[in-house]
């Protein structure tokens, strides 16, 4: 087996984030465009699209843990989890045109579509995903090595963010030539060859360096139970479904607050695309910082900071666009860091459980870990259909005051008071850089007593 703590070389950092480049050409879709895409597109009610987003993302959530049982219990010549970035590609991209196709049904009829292929669509996401973000805790046990890593990650997927923000509209018209629902099934077409191309990448440059104590014979129902008693995970548990919140209410709300609030639907893409590029620089510093700060007093720092730029964001006029462009490029700088420290956090999670209890399973931790991010998206997605659906929001029309003071507060103080709760939550968790230490110097010597490097 490699050696888990040797320097990587910068082909598998990059190699491991085109993975995350590819799944952005969907989470980012999503994330942005598809509350807005089943409203004014697909033409559903606001407050039936927030139910279904609900919904299905807690059907689908339940898959997540499920499928981290079924990666860590995978056995192929090539490794637990890479395998899944090539048997997951095809299923991903038929999913993506499925999803975003409408088809000739009356609303009845429309709604059980897009019910159907969102679930397909969540469930094809998760059965590549989980086992691409469990692959960062085998690539490496080295701590700083793991937030260099996801640094790289999410450098990729914002990179990857940014290349839907500003493409996305564009093609979309291109591609239609006046048919906005043709041009969507293009797009979505477009991208899922692209995420072939890029899983493919992933799959090749990685490797996994990882294992579990080679004794090691546990049911899922173990597993679970030594997640739930896995203290620090509960808590990141908790705070990646409240920044999910977060995010997910000002992403999905900036295409309805363009629209109708500022009246610029035009500078959609540019306001998007500038906000995923500050999430890259963001991303691109914490290895910088987290060699000064903690881990966990960075986070809590940030996120203070998103909540009082949220808050501001309230103050602002209609007028007022470069000082929108302001603050929300410096939100993007605070909330770049918040993935690859949480997600390095999670894989430092997985090496306490495996100090403490024995035994490993990296797969359903981050599996695990994507559940409470997308129980954190359906809230946001409920909230957002609720909210307007209460306020008299209608598609393409101009908005009541209350609706458009809707569209304002799920833009600003509705996520600012959910960053503000994460930053209560993440002063709980407990595990100090001296305690990594000594864990991986445990787990270091009982690899030499069973004759592992």
């Amino acid at each position: 087996m490699p050696d888990s703590k040797s320097v990587l070389p910068l082909r598998e950092k990059l190699g491991y984030a085109m993975g995350d480049v590819a799944s952005n050409f969907y989470w980012r879709v999503f994330d942005v465009f598809l509350f807005i895409f089943y409203t004014d597109v697909f033409g559903l009610p606001a407050a039936a699209v927030g139910t279904m987003m609900l919904v299905t993302r807690l059907i689908d959530a339940i898959s997540d843990p499920l499928m981290g049982a079924l990666a860590d219990r995978t056995r192929t010549r090539f490794g637990k989890f890479r395998p899944y970035l090539l048997w997951g590609i095809l299923p991903l991209a038929a999913a993506g045109v499925l999803t975003f196709t409408v088809p000739d049904l009356d609303g009845e009829g429309k709604l059980i579509w897009a019910y159907c292929t969102y679930i397909f669509m969540m469930l094809a996401y998760t059965f590549i995903n989980v086992p691409y973000g469990a692959l960062l805790g085998v690539i490496t046990s080295d701590s700083q090595q793991r937030t260099t890593l996801t640094s790289f990650r999410f450098i990729g997927a914002f990179s990857g963010g940014t290349l839907v923000a500003w493409l996305t509209p564009e093609l979309v018209i291109r591609l239609g030539q006046g048919n906005e629902a043709l041009g969507w099934q293009l797009t979505m077409a477009c991208y899922g060859l692209t995420a072939l191309v890029l899983f493919s990448i992933s799959f090749a440059t990685t490797r996994e360096r990882i294992q579990p104590p080679p004794q090691q014979r546990t049911s899922i129902t173990q597993d679970v139970r030594d997640l739930c008693a896995n203290k620090p995970w509960l808590v990141l548990f908790v705070l990646a479904m409240t920044i999910m919140v977060t995010i997910s209410l000002r992403a999905s709300a900036g295409t309805f607050y363009f629209k109708y609030y500022v009246g610029r639907e035009d500078l959609i893409g540019l306001f998007t695309g500038l906000y995923m590029v500050s999430l890259a620089l963001g991303a691109a510093l914490t290895p910088l910082m987290t060699r000064f700060v903690d881990k966990r007093t960075l986070l809590m720092g940030l996120m203070a900071l998103v909540a009082i730029l949220s808050a501001l964001f309230f103050l602002l006029s209609p007028e007022q666009i470069t000082l929108m462009f302001v603050l929300q490029f410096a939100i993007g700088l605070a909330l770049g860091p918040k993935s690859p420290l949480v997600f390095s956090m999670y894989a430092d999670t997985a090496d306490y459980s495996q100090w403490r209890t024995g035994r490993r399973a990296t797969a359903m931790i981050f599996s695990a870990a994507t559940f409470s991010q997308k129980i954190g998206g359906a809230l946001a997605g409920a909230t957002i259909g609720w909210l307007l659906g209460a306020l008299g929001y209608t598609a393409n029309v101009v908005q009541s005051s209350e609706s458009s003071l809707g569209i304002q507060l799920l833009m600003t103080l509705i996520p600012a008071a959910f960053a503000l709760l994460s930053v209560l939550v993440v002063r709980h968790y407990s595990l100090s850089a001296d305690q990594l230490a000594n864990i991986h110097s445990e787990l270091k010597l009982e690899d030499a007593a069973r004759g592992m490097p």
